[in-house]
């Protein structure tokens, strides 16, 4: 039987750890992250809150100093939180009328104007360039996503990943509320117990946490997942204490 996760399960892991972490600098950040992934929506939201106001402080000090065009954007992506870099990807994919997966210059300096993105008209089109390395006037946005996550150790991707499988019951590419089923427990989420919200709108707000905010479809697809994860991991260190803090949250073996 697929073992449930809890508010209490995840707590009690944490409990286990804490006297290992107390002296690390990350302990205060381990913390945030595993409060995220509490079914417990109040502390999943307090969590998420925090470490992604804190990501986008550190990314806007960062951008103070930062000259290279590729790092500008990916710090402004990720002054927007965990999910910024998913949502590039889902405006250029809005933009994507014929499902080609590419971009034109017109459609790529679009894009980022939509999205928000401060650049000089002049670094867009160099960065478009860049990117374009066969002339054709076209860039595949999903190598130009995946050059923008910020890097992860192989061993942060495989934790990753096996959380991403663990909750793909179906096996399908995309988590959906129904793969939550049996995956989680929300019998002890407050909103839940005072019938504010149904078991499918816990799953659903689950969902939204990794979406952007203008465009949330209830699914997270296995790219979607690690660009989330990528923020996540910018703000830790060491591989052994965001394994260990992706284990906990995830019950994985």
């Amino acid at each position: 039987m697929q073992e449930l996760v809890s508010v209490e399960t995840v707590n009690a892991k944490t409990g286990k750890t804490k006297a290992a972490l107390r002296k690390s600098r990350w302990f205060s950040t381990l913390i945030i992250v595993l409060f995220h992934f509490s079914i417990s929506d109040r502390c999943r939201m307090a969590g998420t809150s925090r470490h992604d106001r804190e990501m986008a402080i550190n990314a806007k000090k960062q951008l103070t100093d930062c000259s290279d065009p590729i790092e500008r954007l990916r710090l402004q992506c990720l002054a927007r939180g965990s999910a910024g870099i998913k949502g590039l990807g889902r405006t250029f994919r809005i933009m994507d009328d014929d499902n080609s997966r590419t971009l034109d210059m017109k459609e790529f300096l679009k894009g980022l104007s939509d999205y928000g993105v401060l650049i000089e008209k002049e670094d867009a089109i160099k960065l478009f360039q860049h990117f374009d390395r066969d002339g054709s006037g076209y860039i595949d946005f999903d190598e130009f996503l995946l050059s923008l996550r910020p890097a992860m150790s192989n061993a942060r991707k495989e934790v990753v990943l096996q959380a991403f499988k663990k909750l793909d019951k179906t096996g399908d590419g995309l988590i959906t509320i129904e793969d939550l089923r049996g995956v989680y427990n929300v019998k002890h989420h407050p909103k839940y117990q005072n019938g504010e919200w149904t078991e499918d709108q816990v799953f659903r707000k689950f969902l939204d946490s990794f979406d952007s905010p203008d465009d949330k479809d209830g699914k997270v697809t296995k790219e979607e997942f690690l660009n989330y994860y990528s923020g996540v991991s910018a703000s830790i260190d060491t591989d052994i204490y965001f394994i260990v803090m992706m284990k906990n949250a995830w019950k994985l073996d």
